[in-house]
């Protein structure tokens, strides 16, 4: 008896440690939810997050999101909403984590805390063809940003932390409403992200993009502050899909090279 009770521990033990080594469960990782991760954006930024034909959702985020929730067990919740709203659910942890072509500065970080960057993001303006807005009198237009966004803070600021004020920049609810209102002759240009840009221009008769690039950033998924169990294993979990080409493979599929 004590031969089959000293067995029956030591298998306890080791079936103990073998769970240990089989990474991440759905239960171990605190969320919103239980078995799922609600993954707060704004879904009208193309090709990071786009709503189907169908009214799913598909995208950079999106599919990367899905690949990190698989890793930790767990199903992807999107929650759509505007790009301020999105930040602030996950800030407030009423979603887990904001992925809406997120760039980290120190405003966000100081409520949010980040993994590692996943994407590189460059901003583009654009305008009507035949314009004579340039990159180096947008300060004397009208722009057009969406809410929220890096963009809109930064052109937003004055002149002196090299922005161009408020009064010279209106901010949207998407970058689509931008991109209208341009057409419309509200404003003179829009400040927004490159591939967005592009599908926008693209989509759009009689627009065309200024040479060369406003800024460039990296993007990063953004977790509510102090939240270090939930940001260990996201980003824990991102860094495997890098390493092993599964992001590089999600960015690709989307943006092909010029």
């Amino acid at each position: 008896m004590k031969k089959l009770a000293l067995l029956l521990s030591a298998l306890l033990v080791l079936g103990t440690l073998f769970a240990g080594c089989g990474g991440n469960s759905g239960s171990e990782v605190p969320t919103v939810e239980k078995g799922k991760l609600h993954m707060s954006t704004n879904a009208a930024f193309p090709p990071y997050e786009m709503v189907k034909d169908d009214g799913s959702f598909e995208g950079i985020d999106v599919e990367v999101a899905d690949a990190i929730a698989k890793k930790l067990g767990l199903e992807l919740v999107v929650d759509d909403m505007d790009f301020t709203a999105a930040l602030t659910a996950a800030q407030n942890g009423q979603s887990d984590i904001v992925m809406a072509g997120v760039t980290v500065n120190e405003e966000r970080k100081a409520v949010l805390d980040f993994t590692d960057s996943y994407a590189t993001g460059v901003q583009v303006v654009i305008v009507k063809e035949g314009s004579d807005v340039t990159m180096d009198n947008l300060g004397e237009k009208k722009i057009g940003c969406q809410k929220g966004t890096t963009g809109y803070i930064y052109a937003s600021d004055t002149p002196e932390n090299g922005g161009y004020g408020e009064d010279h920049v209106i901010a949207y609810d998407n970058g689509a409403m931008a991109v209208e209102a341009l057409k419309g002759g509200q404003i003179d240009c829009v400040i927004i992200d490159n591939e967005p840009a592009k599908a926008y221009v693209e989509a759009n008769e009689g627009l065309t993009l200024l040479e060369g690039d406003w800024v460039t950033e990296d993007y990063a998924i953004g977790i509510k502050k102090g939240n270090t169990k939930l940001l260990d294993a996201v980003n824990g979990a991102l860094k495997e899909l890098i390493a092993d080409g599964t992001v590089k493979k999600i960015v690709d599929s989307y943006i092909t090279a010029d």
